[in-house]
């Protein structure tokens, strides 16, 4: 299998990581999009940081958030892009939620004082096949479902596929916006948000310094592909794998490091 040509930066749509984690690391975009998912009115985001890794204890399994925010009120929202199926999408919401609340803790902080969280995924599948735009999650009660357990955990997944009329138009205008971020798209829609996210957009794939730091990234590992599959030992192997998550699609990577499909694959969902 030949080596695949990487897109360009002016190629690439919002739920391609690069553009995402440079677009979302706004926080004015963070607020404006968090307002229209939650429908609620967020005076200020008190800071945003993209990439962010959690890693508790040696032992744990660290995890890399795409988006990590934090507002005012202290409410925390990790936002997540997931492109392709992936097993496990429900409870790995649930690690991300329990790992947010720990790193709180690990600072100082008493388990009385942890903050309202919301753990949501954009995901360019439907990750329950109900054809929802939106999937929201609260704890409640079994025997009586009026009780909430209130606490203060939310887990949503967003659907850029959904078919029903479960959300406004300005909504699906949104999410049809993450796999089609082209003038071309948003030229066809009303939604101020999408033209607002699409200014943010074009500024970044405007921006030589951003142009430079992609194709950086992609040239650095193509030059470690060019003589053939990877030599050395299975963890070297794992190690570079990880490293070209974001630069290459799994045939690929599984074919020039010699490790199984289903290998990368697994790592891919590790490292979400």
């Amino acid at each position: 299998m030949p080596y695949q040509r990487k897109r360009t930066l002016q190629e690439l749509n919002l739920s391609d990581d690069f553009l995402f984690s440079k677009v979302f690391s706004d926080a004015e975009v963070c607020r404006q999009v968090l307002e229209k998912i939650l429908k609620v009115k967020i005076k200020k985001i008190k800071f945003v940081e993209s990439q962010k890794s959690i890693d508790l204890v040696m032992e744990s399994k660290a995890i890399r958030l795409d988006i990590y925010v934090q507002d005012e009120e202290e409410t925390i929202y990790n936002v997540e892009m997931q492109r392709g199926k992936h097993k496990n999408l429900a409870k790995r919401s649930r690690y991300y939620q329990g790992s947010v609340d720990l790193d709180f803790i690990q600072k100082g902080s008493d388990y009385l004082e942890l903050c309202k969280s919301f753990v949501i995924f954009i995901c360019t599948f439907d990750p329950f096949g109900k054809g929802r735009h939106i999937y929201s999650f609260e704890n409640y009660c079994i025997e009586d479902q009026s009780l909430k357990l209130n606490d203060e955990t939310t887990k949503i997944f967003l659907n850029t596929r959904g078919v029903m009329d479960d959300v406004d138009e300005e909504m699906k205008e949104l999410l049809s916006y993450v796999e089609n971020s082209t003038d071309t798209y948003v030229a066809q829609t009303k939604s101020e948000l999408v033209h607002q996210l699409h200014d943010r957009v074009n500024r970044i794939k405007q921006d030589k310094r951003l142009e430079v730091e992609y194709m950086t990234l992609y040239e650095i590992f193509k030059e470690e592909f060019e003589d053939g599959k990877i030599e050395g030992k299975r963890e070297e192997k794992v190690e570079i794998a990880k490293n070209l998550l974001d630069v290459l699609d799994d045939e690929t990577i599984a074919l020039k490091t010699g490790l199984t499909i289903e290998e990368v694959q697994r790592l891919r969902n590790e490292n979400k």
